[in-house]
């Protein structure tokens, strides 16, 4: 076996391994945030949860730059501040407002449920917008999890919250789905670097709205149980959402990340009591289902790649074959010129992969 097909291999189980770890972290925010509601409110626990997932990006990058290490990742350039700003906009100020503003109004297990529109929203983007490429396979387990996700949400009773918070979380999944696509166009610059700027950028966006409309900070208890749930719900999970975008693309990365609203739902059930209906157990069996087709999805052919420059941290494999001057240690990133190649080996729609393919769903 090749060292390509070894290593493209091992890519994909470690973008994989980052999605659901991703998918853990912010599922089980959404409950948590649910019991944080009464005593903050939308507006202000957004800026919350951004402002403590920044506090923990910040003193992540400051202790590694204490320990002397040197990052291997590339820079954020100047030529991003237009994506970054939407991904901003949308992922960090629009959608948390939206979902928080929804969850207020229906239940946990509702809300939970219903976030899986944003695999939905996001593969759409992918395919129709952003040109990846779905496998018959890949096609077949992402139908699973949205059927599984149809099931769950469309309970009877379940919108007894009210159209208005639905409403708002089918916003919020949208936001949601037009910030990953944008996220992909940056997962190859440092993962931590575009998170901190995100959560920072909504963090301080969000708290301003608030303060601007009267609103007050929440007593110590609420401030500092927002900040800790932002932390590992928005900081951690987000940093593992920018590695799945690299490794897997934005559409497998929306399939894994679509396991969030079960984990909610899961979380959920025992804090407000809630029981599931026959009808969630089987949409929660498709869900597993179509998981277990994502772990064995292979996608591999004959295909060409064409002349490209960019920057990302990367070691030297037969895509990469440049030279330096003296050493260097790997990985590392730089400026680099991708020559024209033609091979074959398991791949995903990363941003080196965006070939076209001759017949639809192709495996």
């Amino acid at each position: 076996m090749g060292s390509d097909v070894v290593n493209a291999r091992r890519e994909i189980r470690i973008g994989s391994l980052y999605g659901l770890g991703g998918a853990v972290l912010f599922g089980a925010s959404t409950p948590l945030s649910k019991l944080l509601l009464p005593g903050v409110g939308p507006l202000v626990l957004a800026a919350l949860l951004y402002l403590g997932a920044a506090l923990l990006i910040s003193v992540f990058r400051v202790s590694f730059r204490v320990s002397g290490q040197q990052s291997a990742e590339a820079k954020v350039r100047g030529s991003d501040a237009l994506t970054l700003g939407a991904v901003v906009g949308f992922g960090g100020v629009l959608g948390p407002v939206l979902m928080l503003f929804g969850l207020a109004r229906i239940s946990a297990l509702t809300g939970s449920l219903l976030l899986n529109l944003e695999a939905v929203f996001t593969i759409l983007l992918a395919v129709m917008v952003f040109h990846e490429h779905l496998s018959r396979s890949l096609a077949a387990a992402s139908g699973l999890v949205v059927l599984g996700a149809l099931l769950l949400s469309n309970q009877p009773g379940s919108l007894g919250g009210g159209v208005l918070g639905v409403m708002a979380i089918v916003g919020a999944c949208l936001s949601w789905a037009i910030d990953n696509n944008l996220s992909q166009r940056l997962s190859l610059r440092d993962p931590t670097a575009v998170v901190q700027l995100k959560t920072a950028g909504a963090g301080l966006t969000s708290l301003a709205l608030a303060l601007a409309t009267g609103h007050t900070l929440p007593t110590p208890t609420f401030l500092v149980a927002g900040v800790v749930v932002g932390s590992l719900g928005y900081g951690a999970s987000l940093i593992c959402v920018m590695f799945a975008l690299r490794y897997l693309g934005a559409a497998r990365e929306a399939a894994w990340f679509s396991t969030a609203p079960f984990i909610g739902a899961a979380i959920a059930i025992p804090i407000f009591g809630l029981l599931p209906t026959a009808g969630e157990w089987l949409g929660m069996a498709l869900m597993i289902g179509g998981v277990f087709l994502l772990v064995r999805e292979r996608h591999s052919h004959v295909h060409s790649h064409e002349p490209i420059e960019h920057d990302h941290s990367h070691v030297h494999d037969e895509h990469h074959q440049h030279e330096h001057e003296g050493a260097v240690a790997e990985p590392h990133s730089h400026p680099h010129r991708h020559d024209p190649i033609i091979h074959e080996h398991p791949h995903v729609s990363d941003l080196h992969h965006r070939h076209r393919h001759s017949g639809v769903g192709e495996n």
